[in-house]
């Protein structure tokens, strides 16, 4: 045995230990989804009247002939470009997804108990956008500034 793994090994089992922090300590269940958007992400209100970004992702697994499809519902409190970024996200484009999630059971009208995956999304990459057809662009959108990270650019198709 290399003396790399003994002392896992040998070693009694310790508690987790955490650096400091103002909340309390609680089990995490994260997640990491490859999926599509079922639909553009909407903008809603909470109770408290603070705005979420609320968006299904769609996955498939196995084989062409026999797909399996997993339903997830995202939530997201993004501000300011990101909020406008996840607005702007198409029905169909292809994401990475990284978050808390968490399992909902509840009954339907039909008396069958159900179970939602819920996940808090803390990271998003877009891996492709769904093929569009060129459009032509319109006089309004000729010349028009787009600020990207402080910088200037002249949006242009």
């Amino acid at each position: 045995m290399s003396a790399f793994l003994r002392p896992v090994f040998g070693a009694a089992a310790r508690p987790a230990v955490r650096s400091f922090s103002s909340t309390s300590a609680r089990g995490i269940a994260r997640i990491q989804l490859i999926g599509n958007l079922a639909d553009t992400p909407e903008l809603r209100a909470t109770s408290t009247g603070r705005e979420m970004i609320k968006y299904a992702v769609a996955s498939n697994s196995g084989p062409r002939n026999d797909r399996l499809t997993s339903w997830f519902k995202v939530s997201c409190f993004a501000e300011g470009k990101m909020r406008d970024f996840l607005l702007s996200l198409p029905k169909g484009t292809t994401v990475f997804v990284e978050g808390e999630v968490s399992l909902r059971n509840w009954t339907d009208e039909e008396g069958r108990a159900r179970t939602s995956v819920n996940v808090l999304h803390r990271n998003l990459e877009v891996l492709r956008r769904p093929y569009s057809a060129p459009r032509e662009t319109t006089e309004a959108e000729v010349g028009t500034e787009v600020e990207i990270e402080g910088e200037n650019h002249q949006h242009q198709q």
